[in-house]
């Protein structure tokens, strides 16, 4: 009896240092541009147009830098809102022009047209995509993504997506866009938090048929590797110019909507995304004054004006937007119309008129949120059809 006993605390032992010596290797998550056992074979020999920005970095190099020493023949390079180096501020149109450091061309698409043409695929056979995104329905990454799998799908060129994680990839929250309300900062039937990886959304938009004409383009997913949506996730490189840090991209998707409104979310300020305030002494303590910035604000909110508001950058942010900002501020503004700049961008936003609606008619937090229930539980059964990381 006391043989077996011993034996059985030993054992345990065993386990619990095994366990402990393989839970950090299950823990670390690879990015699909590092997994180049899983995707260099597609691109060899192949001409290759990379979608990509400042956040495709391989080991601290850039993607472009990495797949050109690697032998792959790399044609042209396509560049979203902000840039190829990510130095644009938000809204700015980005021109084309030379890439200095590898000589290649660069084609915006955030300035004069938002899609590539006809003769930039015809250089192609494969366009990689490989941008960090925040998981906000209106953060024009995704919007560039879907211009590009039309294009590829027209030009039956092969659609190579390199996933990462989905700093907010833990929850799902929010109005469902209405089509209507479709523009380029919302242009799929998601909620506003949509608990996606750039990967998991492109199979839904390509398995749904949302593709202009219903068309779907020849498309890959190159998984993250060690990731669940579960997991804390803080990206390492600030993926625009506004969002410098994990608490500005943690409190985004809840502060992007007073963008249409006269309230500052921070821009123009050291801690952009991390605080919101308006001029006039009634809403908080905490004050700042926005000002102009080259490459992050231009002209921002309130600029070279006091405000005062509240500082966010050590607030909780619970796995929800927070609504009850939204619904204090245009109560502290004196009304709507005090508090409302653009209604239009405002729903664009929202995706739908009905917030906007529910907040000038006075509802509570709870309230609009109850709103959603419905629709909500049926966008979650669709996003089950396309989850690759449970």
């Amino acid at each position: 009896m006391r043989f077996s006993f011993v034996f059985i605390l030993l054992w345990l032992a065993f386990v619990c240092q095994w366990l402990r010596a393989d839970a950090p290797e299950s823990q670390k998550i690879v990015n699909a541009d590092a997994r180049f056992d899983h995707y260099l074979s597609m691109l060899r020999g192949r001409r290759v147009g990379l979608l990509v920005n400042h956040t495709s970095l391989v080991g601290g190099r850039h993607l472009c830098d990495t797949l050109m020493a690697l032998g792959i023949d790399v044609r042209l390079i396509f560049a979203p809102e902000h840039g190829f180096r990510g130095t644009a501020a938000a809204g700015e149109h980005v021109g084309s022009g030379i890439d200095a450091a590898t000589g290649l061309p660069v084609h915006s698409l955030y300035g004069r047209t938002r899609r590539p043409t006809p003769a930039q695929m015809s250089e192609v056979d494969v366009v990689v995509f490989d941008i960090q995104d925040v998981g906000a329905r209106f953060y024009t990454y995704i919007s560039t993504m879907h211009y590009m799998m039309e294009a590829c799908a027209e030009a039956g060129v092969h659609f190579v997506v390199l996933d990462r994680p989905n700093p907010n990839g833990h929850y799902v929250d929010g109005p469902v866009l209405r089509p209507a309300f479709a523009s380029f900062v919302g242009m799929h039937p998601i909620p506003v938090v949509h608990g996606l990886t750039v990967g998991e959304l492109a199979l839904m938009i390509n398995g749904e048929g949302w593709l202009r004409g219903g068309g779907r383009c020849r498309l890959t997913v190159i998984p993250v590797g060690g990731y669940r949506h579960s997991m804390p996730v803080e990206i390492g490189v600030a993926p625009s110019p506004n969002l410098p840090n994990a608490q500005a991209v943690r409190l985004y998707p809840s502060l992007c909507f007073f963008e249409g409104t006269h309230v500052s979310v921070g821009r123009g300020t050291p801690f952009p995304f991390q605080v919101v305030g308006a001029p006039g002494s009634r809403f908080g303590t905490f004050t700042f004054t926005p000002q102009s910035i080259a490459g992050k604000a231009v002209n921002p909110p309130c600029c070279g004006r006091l405000c005062s508001g509240l500082d966010l950058r050590r607030a909780d942010t619970p796995a929800c937007l927070d609504l009850s900002l939204l619904v204090d501020f245009c109560r502290l503004s004196g009304g709507s119309d005090a508090f409302f700049a653009d209604r239009r961008f405002f729903d664009l936003l929202a995706g739908t008129d009905s917030l906007r609606l529910q907040i000038e008619a006075g509802r509570t937090a709870e309230q609009i949120r109850a709103s959603w229930r419905d629709e909500l539980g049926a966008y979650m059964s669709l996003r089950q059809k396309y989850i690759i990381y449970e």
